[in-house]
């Protein structure tokens, strides 16, 4: 028991030495890719976030699971109207029923607070080109590829189990981030079409422009412009593997450009509030 303000700040500053210097004994050693555990999401979606950059990711997140890894992918009003594309790739029933379940829990939600799916377009989806949820729905999609989905967790649930798993969380960047982060995810892939200003201070976050005007703009924040494929330049599988490599890249020390600036957002737990 300590005595005095300054004793108790001495005692914590002699303990955090101690446990600095056996953190300080570690040293880099080479993992193979089935250690990585990647969320993927996208925020500040436009039209063209299911013609380029989601479906790039989809083609990495196949790789990823190829090569052993664990791929989560979320938000569940952006998944709700296109569920049965998702269903028909179960890995066994059960999951199947899992992610009904996760779909008639969030519907229920959303009933108790008034509101429903309609509420997800944001205005800034809408300049971007987006009419409503269901299109938008078919682009997210998209960026769990085409591999079976071996499970499904609820809100707050850590992770079981590896391959393509589906993580129930709200739409919300800042809400979906915190939870992948806490089923275990060690590094982000983050879809945006409207730039926006995500991060996270915990895991690496590799953001994914979906068109080229918007990562020469933002040459200095954007790590992979998929807008080379609307352009012609690039095919889907071309940003799939570059994408693929530079997740690689960064598993092994390289620094995204929110790293870089140490850009992140606070984290944010689910709320009762109704949240799309």
């Amino acid at each position: 028991q300590h005595v005095g303000f300054h004793s108790m700040i001495e005692s914590i500053v002699e303990t955090a030495k101690q446990r600095l210097e056996i953190l300080n004994q570690r040293r880099r050693e080479t993992c193979p890719a089935s250690d990585l555990v990647i969320g993927v999401q996208c925020g500040g979606s436009d039209a063209f976030s299911g013609v380029t950059a989601n479906p790039a990711v989809g083609f990495a997140t196949d790789l990823l699971v190829r090569a052993g890894a664990t791929v989560m992918f979320s938000e569940v009003t952006e998944v709700r109207d296109g569920i049965d594309q998702l269903t028909s790739r179960a890995a066994t029933p059960e999951v199947a029923q899992a992610m009904i379940r996760e779909m008639e829990w969030y519907d229920n939600y959303l009933k108790r607070g008034g509101v429903d799916r309609s509420a997800n377009t944001t205005p800034g989806n809408k300049k971007g080109g987006l009419s409503n949820i269901v299109e938008k729905a078919m682009g997210s999609i998209v960026k769990s590829g085409s591999s079976a989905i071996t499970g499904v967790l609820s809100p707050g649930e850590k992770l079981k189990g590896k391959g393509l798993i589906y993580a129930a969380t709200p739409a919300s960047d800042f809400i979906c981030g915190t939870l992948q982060l806490a089923a275990g995810m060690n590094m982000h892939v983050f879809t945006t079409g409207r730039g926006t200003p995500y991060g996270l201070a915990a895991v690496p976050v590799v953001k994914v422009a979906t068109r080229t005007e918007l990562a020469t703009r933002w040459h200095d924040l954007m790590d992979i412009n998929a807008g080379k494929i609307a352009n012609g330049e690039s095919s889907i599988s071309d940003v799939g593997w570059e994408l693929f490599h530079f997740m690689l890249e960064v598993a092994s020390g390289k620094k995204t450009w929110a790293e870089h600036w140490k850009l992140h957002n606070a984290l944010v737990l689910f709320n009762p509030a109704p949240i799309t």
